[in-house]
């Protein structure tokens, strides 16, 4: 009954955000987003730096795909207590392997058009950690019946602000609700209710990567600099943001029901 209060006060908060973001004065893209600091080009390829390093989602993304083919149907696994808790990790290891290709695609010629593919599976990825993070502290039911509607809110974020963008005044709040307020989610759940297996503090290791991750984004041309031109902030955002993708491999390889 208590869980059940929680879920409906979350959902109920939740709703009254969208709305918030719906309402509230647009937030354009900045005009100078597209202009990264490192824009040398390699063996043919543009902006190479900010697009190889990319490749470092397909190796987490994949690492995380990997393990769970490997576990599926193994009776020993320790990883999920019922097989359907699965699901959203499926989801959010599929958009960390699309990250790679979705952001390559964006880096190769960075623009609005491109950034659409960029954003998707960041944000899909980000709302199947919620997803996980419902199913194993507060509801599996509830966590695994709200998997397709954060997807598809997810998704529907970022077409909204793209929509915005074609009709010349780009509006970003759905999307940054649906990045943000998801992350902040996590983080309050977990703080409110333990998880149903070992190693549930690992969870504040990831985020705490992803936001530094974004503080290296914001600096980008600072990092530059600071390097002397050998590595951007940019580039340093990919490989944090991959290595805490990673890190959720690492906590899923470890724990065990607790007892």
């Amino acid at each position: 009954m208590k869980s059940n209060r929680h879920l409906w006060l979350l959902a109920g908060i939740s709703v009254l955000v969208i709305i918030a973001a719906m309402i509230l004065p647009p937030t354009a893209q900045p005009a100078e987003y597209h202009r990264f600091a490192d824009r040398r080009s390699f063996f043919g390829i543009p902006n190479f730096n900010d697009v190889i390093s990319n490749l470092a989602f397909l190796l987490s993304g994949s690492a995380g795909l990997v393990f769970l083919w490997r576990i599926h149907g193994n009776p020993t696994q320790t990883a999920f207590q019922d097989r359907k808790e699965s699901w959203p990790y499926w989801v959010l290891f599929l958009s960390i392997t699309s990250v790679a290709f979705g952001s390559i695609h964006y880096h190769w010629a960075p623009d609005i058009d491109h950034l659409l593919w960029d954003r998707l599976p960041i944000v899909i990825a980000i709302t199947a950690l919620l997803s996980a993070t419902l199913v194993e502290r507060l509801s599996r039911t509830a966590g695994l019946w709200a998997l397709p509607l954060l997807v598809v809110l997810a998704v529907l974020s970022v077409l909204y602000w793209y929509w915005t963008e074609q009709q010349g005044a780009g509006n970003l709040n759905f999307y940054i609700v649906m990045q943000f307020y998801s992350i902040l989610l996590i983080v309050w759940i977990s703080l409110r209710f333990p998880s149903r297996y070992t190693h549930g503090n690992g969870i504040y290791q990831i985020i705490a990567l992803y936001a530094v991750a974004k503080v290296f984004e914001m600096l980008d041309a600072q990092i530059f600099a600071w390097t002397n031109g050998w590595i951007s902030g940019h580039t340093f955002k990919h490989l944090i943001a991959a290595i805490a993708a990673y890190g959720i491999v690492r906590i899923l390889r470890k724990r065990e029901a607790v007892k």
